[in-house]
Formats: C-alpha cells, sequence, structure tokens
C-alpha cells in the first residue's frame, strides 16, 4: 500500500492528499499545533504535531513505513526543518522511494519580466529565495546519496478556493498594488495537486518542475477581473511602496519574470484545470459564464 507523508499538511497537501486517498493511499502528516491537528484527525489523515524546533518520536516511526514524502514546509534562518530533524530518518528507511519538495519560483531572481525554465540558472535576490535553493539542494543531495527519486515543484502564488482575489473583494481587504512592467505567475491549488500527483511515478533520478499556470499576468489585473465578476468596484491602484505591505510581501516586487509551465506539460502531461486566472476565478465566484 502506498503512504503519503506530507511534513506540513496544509493548504495545497491537503488538496494531493485528497487526490491520492481517492485511490486508497494512506496520508499522515504534520501540523503546527494541536487544534489543526485534530482537524486533519476528523478529515481522516493521521496527524502529527511537529513545531520545526523538536523532533517527536512519533514521526520517526511513520516514517518507516512511508512510501512517499512530501516536503512543504518553509525553510528558515537554520534551513528545512524537517531536513534537520528527520534526513537521517527519510534516508534509511527502506519503504520511502520518492521525496517530494515544494519549492518557490523565487530562486529564479529578478528576469527583467523575460522568460526562465528549469535550465534557467538560479540566482535568488531575497533570503527567502535563497533559503529555499539550499532547501532544493539538500534533499537533491539526499536523494543521490540514497539512491530515492527527489522531485523538486517550484510554485509560484498559490490561489484557490479560500485563497483568491475573489475572497479579498468580498472581504474587502483587496488591493490593487500597480508597478509598471510587473510580471507575476500563479496557479490554482487544484492544479498543483494534479502535477504532483503525476510526478508519483519517479522512483529514481532528480527532476525538477515548474507547476504554474499559462499566463504570466500583471498582478492588478487579476484582482481587476475579480471586481469585474463579483460586480463590485475595483479598488484604486496602489503603488508598492505605499501600499503598507509586509517586507516579504514587498519583495514579490522586486522581481519581475515569466515562468514557463512547458516541462511539466511535456514530461507529466498535465493538463491544467485552470490555464489561466480567468478560469481559476471564474470557478472560485461561481460565475460559468
Amino acid at each position: 500500500m502506498n503512504k503519503l507523508f506530507c511534513f506540513g499538511l496544509g493548504y495545497s497537501a491537503t488538496a494531493l492528499a485528497r487526490r491520492v486517498t481517492a485511490r486508497d493511499w494512506t496520508v499522515s502528516g504534520t501540523s503546527t499545533d494541536a487544534e489543526k491537528a485534530n482537524a486533519l484527525t476528523r478529515q481522516g489523515y493521521s496527524a502529527f504535531l511537529f513545531d520545526g524546533r523538536a523532533r517527536n518520536a512519533e514521526v520517526a516511526e511513520a516514517l518507516r513505513s512511508a512510501t512517499h514524502v512530501l516536503l512543504s514546509i518553509p525553510p528558515d534562518a537554520s534551513g528545512d526543518p524537517a531536513f534537520a530533524h528527520y534526513r537521517d530518518d527519510i534516508a534509511s528507511s527502506p519503504s520511502i522511494s520518492w521525496i517530494g519538495y515544494f519549492s518557490s519560483v523565487s530562486v529564479y531572481g529578478d528576469a527583467d519580466g523575460g522568460w526562465v525554465d528549469e535550465t534557467t540558472t538560479p540566482h535568488p535576490r531575497t533570503e527567502r529565495g535563497t533559503r529555499r535553493l539550499k532547501a532544493e539542494n539538500d534533499w537533491l543531495g539526499l536523494g543521490r546519496q540514497t539512491g530515492k527519486a527527489v522531485v523538486i515543484f517550484r510554485l509560484p502564488g498559490i490561489y484557490g478556493p479560500g485563497r483568491s482575489a475573489i475572497d479579498q473583494l468580498r472581504a474587502g481587504t483587496a488591493r490593487r498594488i500597480f508597478k509598471p512592467g510587473q510580471v507575476t505567475n500563479r496557479v490554482h491549488v487544484d492544479d498543483i495537486a494534479a502535477a504532483v500527483d503525476a510526478a508519483l511515478h519517479f522512483s529514481t533520478g532528480d527532476h525538477v518542475f515548474n507547476v504554474t499556470d499559462d499566463l504570466p499576468a500583471p498582478p492588478q489585473d487579476v484582482i481587476a477581473y475579480g471586481a469585474e465578476l463579483l460586480g463590485v468596484p475595483c479598488p484604486p491602484a496602489t503603488d508598492p511602496a505605499d501600499a503598507g505591505l509586509s517586507p516579504m510581501a514587498r519583495s514579490f516586487y522586486g522581481e519581475s519574470k515569466k515562468v514557463s509551465n512547458a516541462r511539466m506539460k511535456a514530461e507529466l502531461s498535465v493538463s491544467l484545470a485552470y490555464p489561466t486566472y480567468v478560469e481559476g476565478l471564474k470557478a472560485i465566484a461561481g460565475r460559468t459564464t
């Protein structure tokens, strides 16, 4: 039986969990607090507490019988918490053949609005991107040492039900931040799940995929289209420097690039359910036309 263990059984990982449990996989994973862990248990998953700072022996025991491990906890200044505390357990597990890592397109840095793909040499400009790239290399190194497959999924901005321009507009929290020439990338959470699902068959080797939709676009266009769908006023354009953004949010506006998904489509045969934000926002808004 296939057993998926997720470090960080959150928004994106549970989208994958729903897909694989329909095929009789078992899914377990970690959460940062007891309330979230209890919620996961009610959904039928085995949940363990892991805050990134202290090792949990129950997690180590679960890894002994896992077949696939997905890592979705962001690295901190000390590196990837799962790698720090459980790399030896994963390396020595006789049943684990597949390691998947949720990375970020921030590893590419800035491309002045040009295209990047998996052959582009990573050149992160932010601390976030630098940490992601180090974590990628740590897991790839473990895979090479042990013969386990390692699949890196470089993700852009993630949206879906409950986390979208539609939700922000309905809540009155949406901001239409405008920076001339800015292009960002995004992907619907269900399409992340589809891409990871399509990559679960790998049993050896290194694999890197950009998991993104077909339409890099200015972020203000996404908000404007959401407002059009809902028939609400479009928020006024705001400069990133004046938007009251957190330092992390502001860092997104220091980079502009178009991320290619051609390898994902060619090698994983992924057909996106939401090829652009147009289809994705329509579905979230409940619109069919």
